[in-house]
């Protein structure tokens, strides 16, 4: 990605932290990067899936995946509009690379991940 300008700069604040919840598979950092009404989604399968930020932080359990000096997360770009943004990040977690698109709010405790839309394929 180019040089950020700031406001970008301060919309990568939660994107850190959603980076590092995944490299410690830890639920404590994605709590800190989403908004507590933000929802995870994704067509699996040809099914719509949706989970609450408490259902989606089940799935970390403080392990880091065996592979994880292996996996690299980047940022592909973010859009700032006042107080909204959106970012689009790429994850390449070992068999799988993941889409992900991020809507972000700016709240009184900085910048959120609203909600999140990914996409997974295999490699």
């Amino acid at each position: 990605m180019a040089a950020l300008t700031a406001e970008q700069a301060e919309v990568l604040a939660p994107i850190e932290q959603y980076f590092l919840g995944h490299a410690r598979d830890d639920a404590a950092h994605m709590r800190q990067a989403f908004l507590p009404s933000a929802h995870i989604e994704a067509m699996r399968e040809g099914v719509f899936t949706s989970w609450p930020l408490d259902v989606y932080c089940e799935r970390f359990k403080g392990v880091p995946a065996a592979d994880e000096a292996l996996r690299r997360r980047t940022v592909d770009w973010i859009d700032v509009a006042g107080l909204s943004a959106c970012a689009r990040v790429t994850l390449a977690h070992g068999a799988a690379t993941f889409t992900d698109y991020f809507v972000l709010l700016k709240t009184a405790d900085g910048w959120k991940i609203a909600n999140k839309a990914f996409h997974s394929r295999q490699n």
